[in-house]
């Protein structure tokens, strides 16, 4: 079986870590890392897995329905399909056992969204002699540094972040809601080659955090409001961020304070970015700065996040690595981040890539208020 380069790095990455543990078979069903080993990122309708030996050939247990899109996804072959009326877990268990893994050890994820409570229950009844051994997180730790593929994939993303703000710029007037900028925000993500239309937190710009996570509604833009936009496109599942204030017809001059205050403290701290520093240290620079200054008066919540393959899962971010206070992990050349801050309804975020060098920004779009309508 020809592995790609860019998988076979990351299934020996995998391989380092079940033998480091004890084990001689990884289990896979967190559907992040199904997708980082195999390119298949399947949803989580019915329980599968992708089963990782230490030494020997690696297969796949699908929904029959999803293994032709296994196969066409993906570098993976060995696949087996169970019917709809098929009991998913003792078909992953009945792999296991046909290809001498009864009695191993058997390395998986205990925070892995699919990895429940009730499936480690059945698991354990179906494999009795198996010994399973728990490494929590690692499906999130394994992915922290992307590859040269990986980070391609994120510029492609970022690239179509910019295109879809500024296309939200120029369109977005008096008159129309937030639900009208999502639907640009939408339909430029399909223009522009993005996986899916879904958008990411589009609203009245106003209070201090709150709007960070407000819906669409249906109220009116007035001319000297600011609309928040959070652009969250995908290029094979992906996901770059970006948010920029976009002032409706005109600028206000406090908008504009908060805005370049805002950019001043998160340049300082997306140079800070250097691979080798700790987490916490390149956090204080924007929460300390803004709080030294007197634009936020606390500040309680995360300054950047991990971002790299996004799966159906639960969760919208992933806050396996932050920036906070007492983040206390090591920054690392090839690590992503969704960095951002807000204060008075103002948002500005960027995707990073960590270099030795500094943070590098994916995104490009001008890092000002945006003023709505063609430019003159």
């Amino acid at each position: 079986m020809d592995i790609p380069d860019c998988f076979q790095w990351r299934i020996d990455k995998l391989r380092r870590a079940t033998a480091d543990a004890g084990a001689s078979l990884y289990l896979a069903d967190h559907g992040e890392l199904m997708g980082w080993l195999t390119g298949y990122q399947g949803t989580e309708t019915m329980y599968r897995a992708v089963l990782i030996p230490v030494v020997g050939p690696i297969w796949a247990v699908v929904r029959k329905l999803d293994a032709p899109q296994v196969i066409s996804q993906s570098w993976l072959h060995n696949v087996i399909g169970f019917d709809d009326w098929a009991d998913p877990i003792m078909e992953v268990a009945n792999s296991v056992i046909a290809r001498n893994f009864g009695s191993a050890k058997i390395l998986t994820d205990s925070a892995s969204y699919s990895f429940t409570a009730h499936m480690l229950s059945r698991l354990s009844a179906e494999l009795p002699d198996a010994t399973f051994v728990f490494n929590p997180g690692l499906s999130d730790k394994i992915r922290a540094v992307k590859d040269a593929s990986e980070i391609d994939t994120l510029r492609q993303s970022s690239i179509i972040a910019d295109q879809s703000m500024e296309r939200l710029r120029s369109e977005i007037c008096v008159g129309m809601t937030s639900r009208d900028a999502g639907s640009i925000a939408a339909s430029s993500y399909m223009k522009f080659g993005g996986d899916d239309g879904q958008v990411g937190r589009i609203c009245l710009g106003r209070g201090s955090t709150g709007f960070l996570h407000a819906v669409l509604d249906d109220v009116p833009l007035r001319e000297g409001d600011v609309l928040h936009a959070e652009l969250v496109p995908k290029v094979q599942g992906y996901s770059s961020r970006l948010m920029r204030p976009i002032a409706i017809g005109k600028v206000l001059p406090k908008s504009e304070a908060i805005t370049n205050a805002l950019i001043y403290h998160q340049d300082q701290q997306i140079s800070a970015m250097i691979s080798g520093q700790v987490a916490a240290d390149v956090d204080a620079v924007l929460r300390n700065g803004l709080i030294k200054d007197g634009v936020r008066e606390v500040y309680e919540n995360v300054s950047g996040y991990m971002l790299g393959l996004y799966g159906r899962t639960p969760r919208s971010s992933d806050f396996s690595h932050v920036f906070l206070p007492n983040s206390d992990w090591t920054l690392q050349s090839g690590m992503v981040f969704h960095m951002y801050t807000s204060a008075e309804g103002i948002g500005i975020s960027e995707t990073v890539l960590v270099t030795d060098q500094g943070g590098y920004r994916l995104t490009q779009t001008p890092r000002q208020i945006l003023v709505s309508g063609p430019q003159t």
